[in-house]
């Protein structure tokens, strides 16, 4: 019975320690202690995981700035996808691993991952990131193991953000992943505003994927306002979706967040 009742608060604590990191601005996760995960990973060896992720970024996160450096996260970083797109830092302290830190991001769901109360379910490429050169192999055939972690900035000085518009959205219903995004990664809050109109928020789904339903046809030009999910900062992409927008497509705007400073 009491050690029923001790592994319920070892659990509760990690949870809380999880929520506590989570409602940090990315540039005040340097300041906190390093804490502990689980790790697996699936997929081809060198591949992404998965090109159809439940965070809805599609094979993006095979190309840059990604380049598979992404992972599928457990309940608890998954947050029914609220997590998506979040970044963490990962260090191994196994002998085949160099003891130096990767950073990911969350891009898919790994509803099973519940051994442990926080688990990354790594892509292969950063599964074997983690280890010294030429032991990748040797570390990925362990298949599971236990990291240090803890929530980092997102980082793409080089990219702006860009809006990938739903194959389903239509005049009607507008939907789109926002990429790329510096600091947080993730949004507390997205809105559009369409020709001649006023601002309107947009619906979260479970993924990171953002909707609208606007009962009446919206037209373009649109502008989409951005707000980070920890820090609070707005930007807004002015006209990033043009007036004659398709489904599918991609659309880059000239801006992002400021890249955070450096860790140390």
């Amino acid at each position: 019975m009491a050690s029923s009742s001790i592994k319920s608060f070892s659990f509760i604590l990690a949870l809380t320690t999880l929520f506590a990191i989570s409602l940090k601005p990315c540039y005040g996760h340097n300041k906190t202690h390093w804490n502990t995960a689980g790790i697996t990973w699936y997929g081809d060896r060198e591949g992404p995981g998965s090109t159809g992720g439940a965070c809805g970024f599609g094979d993006a996160v095979a190309k840059p700035p990604y380049k598979c450096m992404v992972s599928a996260g457990g309940p608890s970083l998954f947050k029914d996808g609220k997590g998506c797109a979040a970044c963490y830092r990962l260090k191994c302290d196994h002998p085949f691993c160099t003891k130096k830190p990767i950073k990911v991001m969350i891009s898919d769901e790994c509803p099973g991952c519940t051994k442990e109360s926080v688990h990354f379910d790594l892509s292969g490429k950063a599964f074997g990131a983690l280890a010294k050169r030429g032991k990748g192999d040797q570390l990925r055939n362990l298949g599971e193991l236990k990291v240090s972690y803890k929530r980092a900035c997102c980082k793409h000085p080089k990219t702006k953000i860009a809006i990938h518009v739903d194959a389903g959205a239509n005049p009607y219903y507008m939907s789109f992943t926002a990429k790329y995004a510096n600091g947080d990664g993730n949004f507390a809050c997205i809105e559009v505003q369409p020709a001649g109109g006023n601002y309107i928020k947009m619906e979260e789904m479970r993924s990171a994927v953002w909707k609208l339903n606007s009962g009446s046809p919206l037209k373009g030009p649109f502008n989409i306002r951005l707000t980070s999910a920890v820090s609070g900062k707005k930007i807004v992409a002015k006209g990033v979706i043009p007036e004659k927008w398709s489904p599918g497509a991609i659309y880059h705007s000239k801006v992002n967040f400021p890249v955070p400073k450096k860790h140390k």
